[in-house]
C-alpha cells in the first residue's frame, strides 16, 4: 500500500527549487517507499514566482502568505526554504499546526531559535529533517564507518574546510544575507554550519573552541529592486554586518583536536569543501568536488604509509539507489534526494532517519560559541541549550 503525502514548499528561491525537484525524484530512486509526496502548495512572497513554480512543477495551488499553508489540513509536510530570520516563526507555526518539517540550516539566527523549532516539533510529535546534505554523501558515510570501526586508530585531529567565491565580487548586492537582523551570522550560518555538522557527524560532540572572524568586503551596493541569487548592484553603498571568514580551533569531547575554516570571498575557490581526519594508524580524506572518492590510509606502516582511493559504489551509503556500479558520479542534487527520502521514511516508519532538528541545535550551539569566542578572543565551551 502506498500513501500520498501532501507537501508544501515555503520560499521558492534556489533551495525551494532543489527541495521540489528532490520530492519529484524520490519515487524514481526509492520505489519501495510507502509514501509518495504530492506537491500541493508553494508559498512565495515575490510576485509571480509561486505561479511560475506551479506551472513548472505542478503544485496544485499558490499563495504569497505561508500562513495559508499552516492552515491547510491537506498539507502534512512542509519544506521551509525561506530566509534565515523567518525560520523560527515559520518552523514553530508549522510544527504547532501538526506539519512534519524539512527545514534548511542553520534553522534561525541562534541556537535558541533552533531549540525553539526543535521543541515545537517534539511537542507536536512531528518529524523533522535539516539540510545538512554533505553528510549524505556515500563517501562521507563510509568515512564515518571507518573512523568508528577503529580502522585509522584513535582520531587525533581533523581539518574541515569550506571555501567559496560566491560573495567575492565587490559589487555583489547588499542582500539580507549580509544583515545581522535578517541573516544573522554570515559565513558561520551559511558554510560553517555544514562544517560543524560534518565534524560532529564524524568525530562526535565538540566541547570547546576558539575562533577568529573577519569582514574582507566591508561595503556593498544596495539593490534597487528584487534580487535573485548573487546579483551585482551599483546602488548606494551600505555596510556588511556579518563575517566573510572564520577560522576556528576545536576540542572534541573525545580528546581529538580540529581546525574548521570557512570563507565566502575566496577568489579562485568554487565549493572547495572537504575534510582530512587523522588517527594513530591512518587517515581519511574527502573533497566534495570529487564526491565519489574517499582517500584512505590504513595499515601498520605509520611512516611512508600510502593513500589509496576508494571509488564508492552500491555497497556504500545510498549510492545503490542512483547507480549500479562504482565510480559513476553523483551530484549535489542527489544528496538532497537522499535527504528527502530520509525525511519521508521518518514519517512513514515513525523513526528518525538522517539529520534532524536535534543536529541543528548542536550545530547552532557551535556557531554561537564561535561568535562568543570571536568577540572575547578566548576559548569558550560549546553550550547546547536544553
Amino acid at each position: 500500500m502506498v500513501d500520498t503525502l501532501g507537501v508544501a514548499v515555503v520560499g521558492f528561491g534556489w533551495m525551494g527549487r532543489v527541495h521540489t525537484q528532490a520530492y519529484a525524484r524520490v519515487p524514481h530512486h526509492y520505489p519501495q517507499l510507502s509514501l509518495r509526496p504530492r506537491l500541493l502548495t508553494v508559498a512565495e512572497e515575490v510576485p509571480g514566482r509561486a505561479e511560475e513554480a506551479a506551472a513548472q512543477f505542478g503544485f496544485a495551488s499558490t499563495t504569497r502568505d505561508w500562513r495559508d499553508v499552516a492552515a491547510d489540513p491537506n498539507v502534512r509536510a512542509v519544506s521551509i526554504t525561506a530566509p534565515n530570520f523567518l525560520h523560527r516563526e515559520i518552523g514553530v507555526a508549522m510544527a504547532e499546526a501538526g506539519k512534519h518539517i524539512w527545514i534548511e540550516k542553520p534553522v534561525g539566527l541562534t541556537a535558541e531559535d533552533a531549540r525553539a523549532v526543535a521543541d515545537a516539533a517534539a511537542g507536536a510529535g512531528v518529524h523533522s529533517a535539516v539540510g545538512f546534505n554533505y553528510r549524505n554523501a556515500p563517501a562521507v558515510e563510509t568515512a564515518r564507518e571507518l573512523i568508528a570501526s577503529g580502522e585509522i586508530g584513535t582520531v587525533t585531529h581533523v581539518r574541515v574546510r569550506l571555501f567559496s567565491d560566491y560573495a567575492a565580487h565587490p559589487q555583489g548586492a547588499l542582500t539580507w544575507r549580509y544583515e545581522r537582523e535578517r541573516g544573522g551570522s554570515g559565513v558561520l550560518g551559511d558554510l560553517a554550519s555544514h562544517g560543524a555538522d560534518l565534524a560532529r557527524f564524524l568525530l562526535g560532540d565538540i566541547a570547546s573552541l576558539t575562533a577568529d572572524t573577519a569582514i574582507f568586503v566591508p561595503e556593498r551596493a544596495r539593490p534597487t529592486g528584487a534580487t535573485a541569487g548573487h546579483t551585482l548592484a551599483t546602488g548606494e553603498l551600505g555596510p556588511v554586518e556579518n563575517e566573510d571568514y572564520v577560522n576556528c580551533l576545536l576540542r572534541f569531547a573525545s580528546g581529538a583536536r580540529g581546525v574548521l575554516e570557512a570563507c565566502r570571498v575566496s577568489v579562485g575557490e568554487q565549493n572547495n569543501y572537504g575534510f582530512e581526519v587523522h588517527g594513530t594508524k591512518g587517515a581519511v580524506f574527502w573533497d566534495f568536488r570529487h564526491m565519489g572518492e574517499l582517500g584512505i590510509s590504513r595499515g601498520t606502516s605509520y611512516q611512508d604509509q600510502p593513500v589509496s582511493t576508494l571509488h564508492v559504489g552500491p555497497a556504500q551509503g545510498e549510492y545503490g539507489a542512483f547507480q549500479p556500479g562504482a565510480a559513476t558520479s553523483m551530484g549535489y542534487d542527489d544528496l538532497k534526494v537522499i535527504e528527502a527520502y530520509r525525511f519521508l521514511r521518518s514519517i512513514a516508519e515513525g523513526t528518525p532517519h538522517g539529520a534532524t532538528l536535534a543536529d541543528a541545535v548542536h550545530s547552532a550551539a557551535v556557531l554561537d560559541a564561535m561568535s562568543r569566542s570571536a568577540e572575547s578572543g578566548s576559548w569558550v565551551d560549546v553550550e547546547v541549550p536544553a
